[in-house]
């Protein structure tokens, strides 16, 4: 009778290391989704112009040489900083204000933070109309960056090409999470018109597809925390540390003292 007890535990044992805990696969419960729920989760995502922000605005139209005026070239120079070598107009970028305005040549001071590029592309159209036959105005934002880190393979910070990224990307760009992550904890970080917003994402719940932070923004942080046995373990090794610390210490203090001790005697003998 104990050896088949035996058996069972040990079966029991390995089934349970054999299977996938309910902490560690990603959006769990997508198969039980009704269609309402499914259709919940169809966000129409657009990125908005913020402070900081360097944009990249390129005019073009049929007659390339009307355009110049609003496509100033960036100008390399030489060592000693006199004479411009080389120009480049896709290098020329213009830095949002605090106030949400660029200085746009001719056109002067525009309002763009709050907008998104589709919608500043087509107000700058409009006001283009008046010097420019069917002007065309593609918009880039040059800075839009990515931090990522905590318990993922590789922390870093990227940036960003398109204007449709989730944290399901992030993550991949990070090279995913390692074992010791609690994917029921992801912080997220963001800065929204100069405040702090925090946002704590479960990647294990289907629900996070209509999270109003799945898709990223321009300098969002994501920092994914250790779970709890990995913070046991850390706790553990800085004890163990200290412990063996302490007892270098008290053994070297032994040891000078029994060598002092030692050479009193001596003394004393001669």
């Amino acid at each position: 009778m104990s050896y088949k007890w035996l058996f069972l535990v040990l079966f029991t044992v390995v089934m349970g290391a054999c299977s996938v805990p309910k902490d560690v696969a990603y959006l769990q419960g997508l198969e039980s989704l009704t269609a309402e729920q499914k259709a919940m989760m169809n966000q129409n995502y657009e990125s908005r112009i913020c402070p900081d922000d360097q944009l990249s605005i390129t005019v073009t139209a049929s007659d390339p040489t009307v355009t110049t005026p609003f496509n100033p070239p960036v100008y390399s120079y030489a060592a000693s900083g006199e004479q411009p070598v080389t120009a480049s107009p896709s290098m020329f970028t213009y830095l949002v204000d605090a106030d949400g305005y660029i200085n746009f040549p001719v056109l002067g001071r525009l309002k763009v933070a709050g907008l998104s590029k589709q919608e500043l592309s087509e107000m700058m159209q409009e006001k283009l109309k008046a010097y420019i036959d069917e002007p065309l105005v593609n918009i880039q934002i040059t800075n839009f960056r990515i931090t990522v880190l905590g318990e993922v393979n590789r922390p870093t910070i990227f940036t960003v090409k398109s204007d449709r990224i989730s944290i399901l990307d992030a993550l991949g760009y990070a090279g995913d999470v390692t074992i010791n992550a609690n994917r029921k904890k992801v912080l997220l970080v963001r800065d929204k018109d100069g405040v702090k917003e925090f946002a704590h994402l479960d990647l294990t719940k289907a629900d996070l597809l209509s999270s109003p932070y799945f898709y990223l923004q321009q300098n969002d942080v994501i920092y994914v925390e250790p779970n709890d046995a990995k913070k046991r373990n850390s706790r553990y090794s800085q004890a163990q540390s200290f412990n063996v610390s302490l007892f270098s210490a008290a053994l070297s203090a032994i040891s000078i003292i029994t060598s002092m001790v030692i050479t009193i005697v001596n003394l004393k003998k001669n």
